[in-house]
C-alpha cells in the first residue's frame, strides 16, 4: 500500500517528534513535562496556521479520539 505523500511526511515528522521525545528523557527531562511542552508547541503552531476557531473545533474532537484508543500504542488488557 502506498501512502501519499502528506501522510509519509507525517509519518517522518512523528519519528524526530519520537526521537527528540526520547532525547529529552535521556537528558533528564521528565516526560510529562515534554509532553505538555510539545502540546503547547503544536497546538500553537496550528493556531498561528489555521487561527483559534479551527483548532478549537480540532481539540473539540480529541476527548472522542482518545476515549477511542486513537492514541494508544500500548496493548489493552
Amino acid at each position: 500500500m502506498e501512502l501519499s505523500g502528506a501522510e509519509d511526511e507525517r509519518r517522518a515528522a512523528l519519528a524526530y517528534v519520537t526521537e527528540a521525545f526520547a532525547e529529552a528523557i535521556l537528558a533528564g527531562i521528565e516526560s510529562e513535562s515534554f509532553a505538555h511542552a510539545a502540546l503547547f508547541a503544536a497546538l500553537q503552531e496550528l493556531v498561528e496556521t489555521y487561527g483559534e476557531e479551527a483548532v478549537a473545533a480540532f481539540a473539540g474532537r480529541l476527548p472522542d479520539r482518545i476515549v477511542a484508543g486513537e492514541f494508544t500504542t500500548a496493548m489493552k488488557h
